[in-house]
């Protein structure tokens, strides 16, 4: 995911949304090797990619053209989408039961539309 700063999406992603940050390894002087993941995930990480020009700075908050690109699954939806108030997470869309789960879209902390979703074989 491209980011516009590394420290800002790591401390939005651990303290908000309480990923674990994976590996932060210098690259260079301007690039780091970032990985966060959903505490308990071992089939997911996501790479925060800091923006270096101006085409990858515009994709930023945007990457897919203002649709939902990324799933946060849950076994308890009602516990993380209270975290997500707690924490003044702006939601895009209030949760709903869908034939497949519960969901709410909600958006991080560049406007990138999420969906946490809690599938039926949870409930």
């Amino acid at each position: 995911m491209i980011v516009e700063d590394y420290d800002e999406a790591i401390k939005f992603y651990t303290e908000k949304l309480h990923f674990n940050l994976i590996e932060d390894t210098a690259i260079s002087d301007t690039k780091r090797w970032v990985l966060v993941a959903p505490k308990g995930s071992t089939e997911c990480c996501l790479l925060l990619a800091k923006a270096t020009n101006e085409e990858q700075s515009s994709r930023v908050g945007n990457q897919t053209g203002g649709r939902v690109f990324l799933f946060l699954q849950t076994d308890n939806f009602d516990r993380d989408y209270q975290n997500l108030l707690d924490n003044g997470i702006t939601i895009a869309r209030k949760p709903v039961l869908e034939a497949y789960g519960k969901v709410a879209v909600f958006e991080d902390l560049y406007g990138n539309l999420w969906d946490l979703i809690e599938p039926n074989h949870f409930r």
